[in-house]
């Protein structure tokens, strides 16, 4: 922050006088003659009395600061450290009882905030919808079943359901056991899914295409299994130089992939990573791994949402002795589909409630999730694309109190470079789903410093060990942390804590964040 110096000028005035005049002569002394006398001891002049000094004025004592503006200068100090003393900060630490700000440093100021921005999208869920919420996902058939033969096709309707097969859902026995109670042996046609209900998958805005091969970069769809993830295995081949050996799961097997990775020299250092490169369907496997190194698995994006779905669907039937004569497709693939609304609902599974998603979300940070539940903000009954879920969010926004321009968002989950947020609109959050006795789902759902999430490995052995509750945010350059803890007497402070564009490494971000969290959960009033 520049500081400008304010400077004072003030006119100079002269005072021009004359030359004081010289006092007049004296006038002569007459000369007086007397008898010399015989010499006397002298006399002993008198003390010379000296006019007391001036005692110079002395300084004041200098003032003790108050604890909170030790606090501050702390977390002044901390803000100045190397490796984030070039960063844009935001930060506002604020009491739940009083109201009153500790600190804050940028408060207003628009910051990419990263994965905290889940808050806000699960937060507007939570006031759409309600915790107990449930999403729905059928299984239709097109035909009858004839002899233990569906004559027709199956389509799986989908509303954005994020969890089926994954941390907080179930996989799919109650499916196969669902067609096998049907008296399906044998399914004649394909299996279909439909994902109309929500806009097609596609990358968010502004979303780095490199974040695209990885999980974290899943596409979101209203099909999802397995939270769009995938497993490949990379082994070296016996010599060095040349390619790779690829390979996956059987319900992978119809992903495209696409291998420009190579065998290293023994010894030498092994780095693999996935690629979904912009106009390719393929996801691409790069790097290297050494000759002599055992195999590597890694977890990949599966692609296109829907059409994973339904293969692993599929697969799971197969393997549970259901024959299925036809492939798996997208419903968008398809030239003429079949029509969903006269097809007859053999399943119907409802996913666990809100409350139970937004454990994963919350202290895993799934991106998948945030997507999701960004859709909910439209209620139980509104429209659940991107643009009418952005829409409904800033409308609640407005609701609390929050000025729009306090929050400009363009997905769920933060991954997005276009999102900026203040400090401000994560402290009203904050505030108004705040939980004292810490039992709602919003409390449970936060990671606990050195206990669990993504704050399981930090703060352990300080104030704040087991004390902070809060989302962490990390990207490149980018280092949040919004939530809450206790100070020293036991004060609930809400926080929010974000820093921008640090010179230094992720690191020393995160160590300058958790040194902030120290100093808030080391301060007393009464210090």
């Amino acid at each position: 922050m520049i500081r400008r110096a304010a400077f004072a000028l003030c006119p100079l005035t002269l005072a021009l006088s004359g030359c004081a005049k010289a006092p007049p002569a004296a006038a002569p002394i007459p000369t007086v003659v007397a008898p010399v006398a015989a010499p006397t001891q002298p006399a002993t002049p008198a003390a010379t009395v000296l006019p007391e000094a001036a005692t110079p004025p002395q300084p004041p004592p200098p003032r003790s600061k108050s604890v909170q503006e030790q606090l501050q200068q702390a977390i002044d100090e901390v803000l100045g450290w190397p490796g984030v003393g070039r960063g844009t900060w935001g930060i506002i630490a604020q009491s739940l009882t009083s109201g009153d700000r500790l600190f804050e440093h940028n408060p207003r100021t628009l910051l990419v905030p990263a994965s905290i921005a889940k808050l806000v999208s699960l937060a507007a869920a939570v006031d759409a919808v309600g915790w107990d919420y449930r999403f729905e996902t059928t299984l239709r058939a097109t035909g009858p079943v004839v002899e233990g033969v569906l004559q027709g096709d199956l389509i799986v309707v989908g509303s954005g359901d994020p969890a089926i097969g994954g941390r907080a859902g179930d996989d799919f026995t109650g499916w196969v056991e669902a067609v096998k109670a049907a008296g399906i042996r044998r399914i004649q046609g394909r299996i279909i899914g439909d994902d109309d209900a929500i806009d097609d998958p596609r990358p968010g805005a502004m979303w780095a295409w490199d974040d695209l091969g990885y999980t974290t970069g899943v596409l979101f769809g209203a099909l999802n299994y397995g939270e769009n993830r995938m497993v490949v295995t990379v082994a070296p081949t016996i010599a060095a130089g040349g390619s790779v050996s690829i390979t996956v799961d059987p319900q992978a097997a119809t992903r495209p992939l696409n291998s420009r990775a190579r065998t290293g020299e023994r010894g030498s250092p092994q780095l693999l990573w996935p690629e979904q490169r912009p106009g390719e369907l393929s996801l691409t496997i790069a790097g290297s791994i050494p000759v002599d190194a055992p195999p590597v698995r890694m977890s990949v994006s599966a692609g296109n949402p829907t059409f994973w779905f339904v293969s692993v669907l599929r697969d799971s039937l197969i393997r549970a002795g259901v024959e299925v004569a036809g492939g798996a497709f997208d419903v968008d693939d398809l030239p003429a589909p079949p029509d969903r609304e006269s097809a007859r609902v053999l399943y119907a599974y409802h996913s666990r409630p809100l409350s139970e998603i937004a454990q994963p979300l919350l202290k895993e940070s799934i991106n998948l999730y945030g997507e999701a539940v960004l859709r909910l903000s439209t209620g139980a009954g509104g429209g659940r694309t991107n643009d009418d879920a952005l829409q409904a969010i800033g409308q609640r926004l407005a609701l609390w109190g929050l000025p729009t321009d306090t929050l400009q968002i363009v997905d769920g989950s933060g991954l997005s470079r276009r999102d900026a947020a203040s400090a401000e609109a994560f402290i009203a959050v904050l505030h108004r789903f705040y939980d004292g006795m810490g039992a709602s789902p919003w409390m449970t759902g936060m990671p606990v410093a050195g206990q669990d999430g993504t704050l399981e490995g930090r703060l352990k052995g300080t104030p704040a060990e087991r004390n902070v509750r809060a989302k962490t945010g990390t990207m490149s350059n980018v280092r949040s942390l919004a939530g809450y803890l206790r100070t020293r007497d036991g004060e609930p402070l809400a926080f929010a804590i974000m820093v921008n564009n640090f010179e230094g490494t992720g690191a020393q971000a995160t160590a300058a964040i958790d040194a902030i969290a120290v100093r808030l959960a080391s301060f007393s009033r009464s210090q």
